[in-house]
């Protein structure tokens, strides 16, 4: 009686609860990890751990599904909220669980390998990836006792059920409406834990959320394809900017910063290097095209760069890890206007009166100090005494305008009153 009340209060702690929301990736990784590890370290009664993937990195799918079948407390994947998918990777996660669960309107499958790189690959090398793949997968089923004929399915044929047939077939064991109704279907569950019988006692535990810390976050944010685009380009051109015009600073801090984190997520992605030289060369293309008169040619040539580089960039099979073309036309429109813009200010600026110099002074009106003659006299204009001539008689305190400069002698005419 003492043993049976010891071992229910061991099984009756906190609940943790994590939520997983997008790529499986190495920041993915470092989360559900740490979740395990937490929970563990509290002696958790269980972690769920809510799930909503199109897939993701071989590598960090397998650091995940290792160490949830090595967990020492019981985890509970469970693919929610409606409208969530456990698809290609995901399918791999939620049969390592302890115990699947799965939300209605939820999917899981389409589990066949593919190239993150888009590059091709000969027939040989898909069969050994695939029959890899299907012999992984296959080996969790058992070990969960699940079904593992729907699971060569997913790998070879890109099989996708719902919610209802999954739990029908034994590919999920709950089909719950929310965390709260999965908690209550919990209670009482029975599930092994390294050879050893645990059973769930989870009606009255209280709920403990597992939040992603900043780091995680920003890397899960870098893994958008979208997002290391963006940040590629503000590096790149911030850096061009510092350089063309040194002092600024801001440029220079902000794209160093953005081309630091911008190669990091290229080096968390399947990039194309191409791509990459093709952008910095269309910064340099809009950047020449401000100094050098190329009749609007290193304009048309940056945008031809940007729009080609933008395309290879990410050259992948998976629709998540490819640039999404609102964004490259977006960012190619703001680019290429502001670079017009420059251009035109520039051309504009050549057809501007001077300023400064002789030329400057030309227009400008002064007034006469003394009488000025054919012989010559003395005007004040532009904040400044210049001697002054005029081919007929001006008489002191009129109002004088430049109409001419003969070396350091101003050519003047009255200007008649009104």
């Amino acid at each position: 009686m003492i043993l049976w009340a010891l071992c229910f209060l061991l099984n009756a702690g906190d609940i943790y609860l994590g939520e997983l929301d997008g790529v499986i990736s190495p920041a993915s990784s470092s989360y559900l990890l740490r979740a395990i590890k937490l929970a563990e370290d509290n002696d958790a009664s269980c972690l769920i751990m809510k799930i909503d993937t199109p897939g993701g990195l071989d590598l960090s799918m397998r650091e995940i599904t290792k160490r949830i079948l090595n967990a020492e407390i019981p985890v509970v994947i469970y693919v929610a909220p409606k409208g969530a998918r456990a698809a290609s990777a995901g399918v791999f996660i939620l049969y390592a669980s302890h115990i699947a669960a799965m939300a209605p309107g939820t999917n899981i499958g389409a589990a066949h390998p593919v190239s993150m790189g888009g590059e091709k690959i000969d027939s040989v090398m898909i069969e050994k990836v695939t029959n890899d793949a299907v012999a992984y997968l296959k080996a969790i089923a058992r070990a969960r006792g699940r079904n593992e004929k729907w699971a060569e399915k997913a790998v070879r044929e890109s099989a996708s059920i719902d919610a209802e047939t999954a739990l029908k077939i034994g590919v999920c064991e709950i089909f719950a409406e929310d965390v709260n109704d999965l908690i209550s279907q919990l209670d009482g569950r029975i599930v092994e834990i390294k050879g050893k019988k645990r059973t769930l006692k989870t009606e009255s535990s209280p709920v403990k959320d597992i939040a992603m810390s900043f780091k995680e976050r920003l890397l899960l944010l870098l893994t958008n394809p979208n997002i290391a685009y963006i940040l590629l380009l503000l590096g790149i051109y911030g850096l061009f900017f510092e350089l063309q015009n040194p002092g600024m600073i801001f440029p220079g801090v902000v794209g160093g910063i953005c081309i630091i984190l911008g190669f990091y997520a290229l080096h968390l992605l399947p990039v194309n290097y191409a791509g990459v030289a093709l952008i910095a060369l269309s910064a340099i293309l809009f950047i020449l095209e401000i100094y050098t008169t190329s009749g609007g040619l290193l304009t048309v040539g940056g945008i031809i760069s940007l729009v080609l580089g933008s395309l290879i960039l990410f050259e992948s099979n998976v629709p998540f890890l490819r640039l999404s073309w609102e964004v490259i036309v977006i960012v190619v429109i703001i680019i290429a206007a502001f670079f017009i813009f420059l251009l035109s200010m520039g051309i504009h600026a050549q057809f501007k009166k001077r300023a400064t110099g002789r030329e400057g002074i030309i227009g400008e009106i002064g007034v006469a100090k003394t009488d000025i003659k054919v012989s010559g006299g003395t005007i004040f204009v532009h904040g400044e005494y210049w001697n002054a001539i005029s081919d007929k008689l001006v008489k002191k305190d009129v109002t004088v305008k430049v109409i001419g400069v003969k070396e350091m002698t101003l050519k003047v005419k009255p200007i008649e009153p009104a």
